[in-house]
């Protein structure tokens, strides 16, 4: 009996490092994704050790957006308020959340709860000449299945699935490089 136990066990032990191992290999590599003629998610390795250039709270969702040290040493030379535009290299990252509420914080404030999407910019004026010399890119999460696809016209804001996929928005911020995050003062 006390065999038969043990066999058990190594089975059922052998069984969950094999699932383990198979959920490993099939797990998303993120890396490989790119939105239709634009910007890859490659192309942002290492953003999340990028520096903070300022917190937001925009349609329910907590966002973090993060600068390449090129966007933050432009930031610091006054870019884009003295007038000239952020140089090219200069990438940005926009991590968004659903908020939930710290129960055991006082205050109970709201911090990131699960991610949501992660949008991208890069400053590349010969390569996104017709959208002011930015590409973007916005990538859904979807937590279920612990994966990441590019944004369609059926996301909330909808997303044109191309490199200019921000473009129309920031329009509005051309002057300021169709930027829209200021570097706060710290």
């Amino acid at each position: 009996m006390k065999g038969k136990s043990m066999s058990i066990r190594a089975a059922i032990t052998v069984t969950l490092a094999v699932l383990a191992a198979g959920a490993a290999i099939s797990a998303q590599d993120r890396y490989t994704l790119k939105v239709p003629n634009g910007l890859a998610f490659s192309e942002f390795r290492g953003y999340d050790g990028w520096q903070v250039i300022a917190i937001s709270q925009n349609g329910g969702l907590i966002a973090v957006i993060l600068g390449n040290p090129a966007m933050i040493s432009a930031y610091k030379a006054g870019v884009p308020g003295n007038g000239r535009p952020f140089p090219d290299g200069a990438k940005m990252a926009k991590i968004h959340w659903n908020p939930k509420t710290n129960e055991t914080a006082p205050g109970q404030p709201l911090v990131p709860g699960t991610l949501h999407d992660i949008d991208f910019m890069a400053k590349d004026s010969k390569r996104f000449a017709d959208s002011g010399g930015w590409g973007y890119a916005e990538f859904e999460y979807d937590a279920a299945s612990d994966t990441f696809r590019p944004g369609t016209l059926t996301d909330q804001p909808p997303q044109a699935n191309d490199a200019k996929c921000g473009f129309a928005c920031h329009t509005i911020v051309q002057k300021q490089d169709f930027v829209f995050t200021a570097y706060p003062k710290r």
